[in-house]
């Protein structure tokens, strides 16, 4: 297992100390569960899904949305790739 960085480290930390999954300190198939609760929770919250006809004077505000479900999702794919 490569090292995970500080932000997938806390998403697999608060997970984890609720479900305490790890044995013998090697993490097993919750990679692969919290990467999907992961993508689910950013496909049910990106704009196109809340936001039908958006005025251009808002867009930056859906710019810096999408930046932020970008971040979520690289998460996602450093977990999956453990």
């Amino acid at each position: 297992m490569s090292e995970l960085s500080p932000a997938a480290q806390a998403v697999f930390h608060a997970f984890n100390s609720k479900f305490d999954w790890v044995e013998d300190g090697v993490p097993g198939p919750q990679f692969n569960s919290i990467a999907a609760a992961l993508r689910v929770a950013a496909d049910q919250s990106h704009p196109k899904a809340h936001i039908e006809d958006i005025d251009y004077v808002h867009q930056s505000y859906v710019d810096g949305w999408k930046d932020a479900l970008d971040v979520i999702l690289a998460v996602a794919d450093e977990l999956e790739a453990q």
